[in-house]
This record gives C-alpha cells, structure tokens and sequence, in this order.
C-alpha cells in the first residue's frame, strides 16, 4: 500500500484547505484510514479517522466542527477538508492507512502505512 498526500499550502485565518491522500496497491487490505499532523518539536498527533466504507468517522476535539473527512472510493482517495482554519492548525499532515479494526484509532501506532507529509500554514 502506498499513500500520497497533497493539498497543503499557505493559507488566511479563517480559509479553507482540503488535502487529499491518494492510495495505491492492495487497497482490498485496507480496514481504515487516518490524518495525523505534526509541528517541530511535538508528538505526531490524531486529526480524523475513517473506516474504509465511508460511514464511521472520528475526530480530534480540537478539529471538530471544523474539518470533515471523507472517502471517495472510486478514486482510492481520501479527503480532509479543514475550515475555519487557526494559526495552531499549522502542521505537516501525514496520511496513514490502518489494515486492521482497533480501537485505538486515534494512536500513531494503530497504523501501518504513512503518506510523506504535506505541510499546511495558517497565517493570522
């Protein structure tokens, strides 16, 4: 399974961004799929969750409201579409695929197959 994500970019307090993960490979291996995103010096941390149908999805406390994920499964891709953005969402966001049901889904260690990264800036 390969992930790439991409989308990112400068943007205003208060715009939108959606950042997208295309997958690739054995996608017939895939149970779920996350967002995480990471500044310098900090843990990498859990943003959104879907489960590879579409129709469970979780998120951080400090996204909800904001950003929506989303699965279209026709294209393998996964989106993240983030709103109302704050100078504090300011991160690299990772793309990562889980082949397994857990229920830790927002723990970096649920995940087996991570995108490179694409770095999002909120300016104020």
């Amino acid at each position: 399974v390969q992930l790439q994500a991409f989308g990112g970019g400068l943007v205003q307090a208060g715009g939108s961004l959606r950042l997208s993960c295309a997958v690739s490979g054995s996608t017939f291996s895939i149970y779920a799929m996350g967002w995480f995103r990471q500044t310098p010096g900090k843990e990498r941390e859990f943003v959104a969750h879907i489960n590879w149908s579409g129709d469970s999805t979780y998120y951080a406390d400090s996204v909800k409201g904001r950003f929506t994920i989303s699965r279209v499964s026709a294209k393998n891709t996964v989106y993240l579409q983030m709103n109302s953005l704050k100078p504090e969402d300011t991160a690299v966001y990772y793309c990562a695929a889980d082949r397994e049901y857990g229920s830790r889904w927002y723990e970096r260690g649920e995940y087996d197959y991570w995108g490179q990264g694409t770095l999002v800036t909120v300016s104020s």
